[in-house]
């Protein structure tokens, strides 16, 4: 990753990065749960590991539209209106995506027998800025 700090003469407040990021190798190096690659004033990337027989877990966001693509892997994808009730189901492979409107409960399945690599971007950012957290547990706030 190649960054130079910058800001905006038009939003001082805004400490961006410009980046360019080989992503698809960003993801496929990654051993974390997820990984703030890079958070700017109105969207963020992120990539994130998710091993065989998991998924990242059912969520809603309800302020941040999301889009999620499979770097490695096979997933399955399954989104509804209402936890109990995720209508949508689709199976996506690498180079494929999948856009999540907010306010959408979603989970991703990894249905592979390797780890699932993906990356997404959340518009607004959702996580702290630099944040990486090793495992689901530790998202979850499970891990002590």
């Amino acid at each position: 990753m190649k960054c130079n700090n910058h800001c905006s003469p038009n939003r001082p407040d805004c400490r961006d990065n410009i980046c360019t990021i080989d992503l698809r190798d960003k993801a496929l190096q990654n051993h974390n749960y997820r990984e703030t690659v890079w958070t700017g004033c109105f969207m963020q990337m992120t990539v994130m590991c998710i091993p065989a027989c998991s998924d990242v877990g059912l969520e809603i966001h309800d302020n941040t539209d999301q889009i999620i693509r499979i770097e490695q892997g096979q997933c399955s994808v399954r989104m509804g209106c209402c936890p109990n009730e995720l209508c949508f189901r689709q199976n996506l492979c690498a180079g494929e995506c999948v856009c999540i409107p907010a306010g959408t409960w979603h989970n991703i399945i990894n249905i592979g027998n390797n780890p699932l690599k993906l990356s997404s971007i959340y518009a607004p950012p959702h996580h702290p800025r630099g944040e990486t957290q090793t495992t689901k547990a530790r998202a979850m706030g499970m891990d002590c």
